[in-house]
């Protein structure tokens, strides 16, 4: 007989009523974010064909046309099951932001413009062994795997992904982070010549966003090399991306070129353009809403669409929840914004 262990962030596809919504904040950060199976009525109906809504008849085969990754790496056991079923590789890769190509959804065909041959990453800061190393070479010095993990944006919306890729752990290797290390910036590039969204200077290009090394030493925090069994689609932000499961999907820098190890707090690209809107810690929340419009349900995109309550840290409370504990006196509702 087998029996199969789902992890604690593996949630059932129908959703679940987040018992949250019975307990405090404090409660939260104290790791208390047990779930509750009772599915929300009416959560899982249909909302109509996303992809006839949003293609018509349009075929995209050219922009999921990437090279398999070799070697194919090994699922990891403990992130096999998302709790929701993996998004379709034809909706993932054409409904996503990458403002670095424009603020519209479906920037997939304007991305293939950015060239990733020859990319480089600059490891440097407060660490031993500053480097600046070819994409190529980084991949055979680091444990590559895929994991299966759930996406949430700040504007409501969510997905599964079959990332590839290493644990931003696997840096510390090969730079050496010095104890007094408190944060890493993460830098991407700055090309307005290829893309068309870096041509409004009044935006801080590049792209910039922080983390803390609590945050990053978490076994979650993932640099994102492939998807879908595929070199990483352009449109994902190849060659090199960030995924953080439990944060909002702006945390999730594309195209990095540089990551230092610092003692000062990071301002990342939305927290300087908007600090009120897209603060430093941006953790998952639907207590704490966006300024403009509720975080309290998320739209799961896919086939057809469901609409389901949102999770503390998107699930993964078990996990992170300890990184905030007594931070909410300090922070107070800009823990999460």
């Amino acid at each position: 007989m087998h029996f199969i262990r789902r992890p604690s962030w593996a949630l059932k596809e129908s959703a679940v009523t987040p018992e949250h919504l019975a307990l405090n904040r404090r409660g939260f950060l104290r790791g208390a974010a047990a779930l509750s199976a009772t599915a929300i009525p009416g959560a899982a109906a249909a909302q109509g064909n996303f992809l006839g809504k949003l293609f018509g008849q349009a075929d995209v085969s050219q922009y999921l046309d990437f090279p398999p990754f070799e070697p194919k790496p090994a699922l990891n056991p403990e992130y096999a099951d998302a709790g929701r079923e993996v998004t379709a590789e034809r909706i993932n890769a054409t409904y996503n932001n990458f403002y670095e190509f424009g603020t519209s959804k479906t920037i997939y065909a304007e991305a293939q413009v950015l060239p990733t041959d020859g990319w480089t990453v600059t490891i440097d800061g407060m660490v031993e062994e500053a480097k600046t190393i070819a994409f190529e070479d980084l991949l055979k010095a680091v444990q590559i795997e895929e994991r299966v993990v759930r996406h949430r944006c700040v504007e409501g919306w969510s997905m599964v992904a079959p990332w590839i890729g290493f644990p931003i752990t696997e840096l510390n290797k090969l730079v050496k982070p010095l104890s007094g290390a408190k944060y890493l910036r993460f830098e991407s590039f700055d090309k307005p010549e290829v893309a068309s969204g870096q041509r409004s200077r009044t935006s801080p290009w590049p792209y910039t966003e922080g983390v803390t090394i609590e945050e990053a030493q978490n076994e979650l925090s993932f640099l994102v090399v492939g998807a879908y069994g595929k070199v990483l689609h352009k449109q994902f932000g190849a060659p090199i991306r960030l995924h953080l499961p439990w944060k909002y999907g702006f945390k999730s820098i594309k195209s990095i070129e540089r990551i230092t190890f610092t003692d000062e707090r990071p301002v990342s690209y939305w927290e300087e353009l908007q600090a009120r809107e897209y603060g430093f810690w941006a953790n998952v929340n639907p207590e704490v809403a966006h300024p403009r419009w509720s975080q309290a349900t998320e739209r799961v995109i896919g086939e057809v669409e469901q609409r389901i309550p949102t999770v503390i840290y998107n699930g993964y409370g078990e996990q992170v929840a300890s990184l905030y504990a007594g931070l909410e006196a300090k922070y107070a509702d800009r823990l999460w914004r």
